[in-house]
């Protein structure tokens, strides 16, 4: 059995994401998607929050499974037993940053390999940033988001608070 790990802030999550993961989950005989506590960021969901998305959106999706996690991506992925990292890239400065993660991941794990998945020419600008910049205006992201969590993500981003 090969298992992945798909690792990303998911703040909130987004179509793109969710077509890496339908298309991870499709050559991994089990995928783990995890919510990753990014310390350079400062999410508009919290882990909980974040999580719960991702439950509803891949719900159907027998082989996924969601977890979140707080430390080294490559400590995660060994005690999950995973043999391989998913990234997913839109573009060459995509690239450039995750290339760096890879090899400072196989540096200190070179028994787990990173994959890199193309993102679908209609999701390659999509970015969790411009989901929260766009809801947070008032304008439609009707077609960025999963439609299961689309008026939750709406209705927290468009909250003066946010």
């Amino acid at each position: 059995m090969i298992k992945a790990l798909y690792p990303g802030s998911f703040d909130p999550v987004t179509m793109g994401h969710m077509d890496i993961i339908r298309r991870a989950s499709s050559i991994f005989d089990l995928l783990y998607v995890g919510v990753a506590a990014n310390s350079n960021k400062k999410p508009a969901f919290d882990a909980g929050e974040r999580v719960d998305f991702l439950h509803a959106a891949v719900e159907g999706i027998e082989n996924v499974q969601v977890i979140s996690f707080d430390r080294l991506l490559v400590d995660v992925a060994r005690e999950l037993g995973t043999q391989v990292i998913v990234k997913g890239l839109r573009a060459v400065s995509d690239y450039e940053y995750e290339l760096q993660m890879a090899h400072i991941n196989y540096k200190l794990a070179p028994d787990i390999e990173t994959v890199f998945l193309a993102a679908s020419t209609r999701y390659s600008y999509l970015s969790s940033s411009l989901v929260k910049e766009v809801a947070g205006l008032g304008g439609c992201v009707k077609d960025l988001v999963p439609p299961v969590v689309h008026d939750d993500i709406v209705r927290q981003l468009s909250r003066p608070h946010r």
